[in-house]
Parts: structure tokens; C-alpha cells; sequence
């Protein structure tokens, strides 16, 4: 038994908004399943997608704190050229550049239009079959320690673990990696953006979760309520959701 990331969960003043932003921005389409705007693939709503991570933006009534996210995208580009026109077009979409110490780097830090940092990477090799996503990256204490939570939680492959970074795939080789790096500062607000993750088919949530207590996760409570899902957070204390099987 193991889980697999699904959706990026990013909470939002104006979900339909953001969740339009975030379709414009990667080629995608926005999707209302219900009462939170599922961002996905073209071609109709398939969930969950054998591929790539869906985006999941969640009505809430608290506007963004002024504090950096711990989770953001990283957007791949195929060429200098194609990087120059994605920030062009985000810019016009509503993005807006964003300092969160950065640099100068060779890449574009962002923030959608309620303030959520992401990347605009310059082109990379080992991104160049990912999709728009190319990474979804942690901000983090302790790789090492991430590498063994997330490694004993998920069935994805993890390539790489040294002291500034752990890196995972899926076990396929497909869609977007999963980044936790080194980065000074911990945890100073709960968590607006998150990882969903969902058990295989037949698997059953709850031994997941149990699973996932014995690994270090404590339980969450954020006023869900009676639902579905369960609300956890990892050792660094890092808020994610375990979602029940779809069939």
C-alpha cells in the first residue's frame, strides 16, 4: 500500500478567479466539480489524471498572509524565447513579480492574483517532458528526514537525497517532480497551498492513514468537520491530505 500526489491544493478569496488564472496559465481547463474549481488537463475532466498533478483551488473567507508559501509550482519552459513570452502572458493574465529573496537567478518568481509565488524556470533538460508543471516544490528544514516520511508515504521513485534537496517521481517517469528543499525558516502561518494524495484502487484510507501516523504524521484539524478526507501534517509540520478512493 502506498499513496500517490493527485492535486495541488491552493486556497483562494475567489476560487473561480484563481482557478481561471491557473487554467489561462498552463493550458489547461477549469473545472467545477462542485464547490471548489478543479484545474486540469483539456479535453474534459478526468480524476484523477494518470499523469500529471491536478490544481484544486478551495474557497476560504482569510485573504493570503503576507508570508512566503512553503509550497509553489515551478513552470517549465522548452526555450529562452518561450520563457520571455510565458511571463509576457502571465503578466497580462494578472501575475505579478514577486521578491522573496531570490536573487538574481536565471529563472522569474511570480505570484498569481492573490499573491501565491511560482516559477517560471529558464529551459532545463530534465523538465523538458514534464508538461507546464515541472515541479512541485517544498520548502524544508531537514531533506534527509523528508526523504524518509515522504519516501515510506508515497509510491513514488525518489531520485535524489542529499542535504539540500530530495527529489521524487512518479514511478513511471511521468508528469511533474516533487521537490523538497533545504530552505531557511520554518512554519509561521498554517499552510495555504498543500499536497492532496490519494490511496490505489482497493486500498483502504484508513490503514493509510494509520500507516501514516506510524511514519510521523500527526492528525489536523481545521475545522473540516465530518468529511471524506483526512487532514494531516508531516514531521515539519507540512499540512496535507489524505483523500478517499475514488472507486
Amino acid at each position: 500500500m502506498a499513496l500517490r500526489p493527485v492535486m495541488v491544493n491552493i486556497k483562494a478569496l475567489d476560487h473561480s478567479a484563481v482557478g481561471r488564472f491557473w487554467a489561462k496559465a498552463l493550458g489547461w481547463s477549469a473545472y467545477s466539480p462542485g464547490v471548489t474549481t478543479y484545474v486540469g488537463p483539456p479535453g474534459g475532466l478526468v480524476w484523477p489524471d494518470p499523469v500529471t498533478i491536478g490544481i484544486d483551488v478551495v474557497p476560504v473567507p482569510e485573504a493570503k498572509a503576507a508570508a512566503k508559501n512553503r509550497v509553489h509550482l515551478d513552470l517549465a519552459t522548452a526555450s529562452a524565447a518561450h520563457r520571455a513570452e510565458l511571463v509576457a502572458r502571465l503578466k497580462a493574465l494578472g501575475a505579478t513579480p514577486a521578491d522573496v529573496g531570490q536573487g538574481d537567478v536565471p529563472w522569474t518568481v511570480l505570484a498569481d492574483p492573490e499573491g501565491n509565488e511560482f516559477c517560471v524556470l529558464e529551459p532545463r533538460e530534465i523538465y523538458r517532458d514534464t508538461g507546464p508543471i515541472a515541479a512541485v516544490v517544498v520548502d524544508c528544514a531537514d531533506p534527509r528526514a523528508m526523504a524518509r516520511f515522504w519516501g515510506g508515504a508515497m509510491d513514488w521513485t525518489l531520485l535524489e537525497v542529499t542535504d539540500d534537496r530530495a527529489v521524487w517521481r512518479s514511478a513511471k517517469s511521468v508528469g511533474p517532480y516533487l521537490e523538497f528543499l533545504r530552505t531557511p525558516g520554518g512554519k509561521t502561518v498554517p499552510d495555504r497551498v498543500h499536497l492532496d494524495l490519494l490511496p490505489g484502487p482497493g486500498d483502504d484510507k484508513a490503514a493509510e492513514v494509520v500507516r501514516l501516523r506510524a511514519l510521523g504524521a500527526t492528525d489536523l484539524d481545521v475545522g473540516q468537520g465530518e468529511v471524506p478526507w483526512t487532514c494531516l501534517t508531516d514531521p515539519e509540520g507540512h499540512e496535507f491530505c489524505v483523500l478517499a478512493p475514488s472507486h
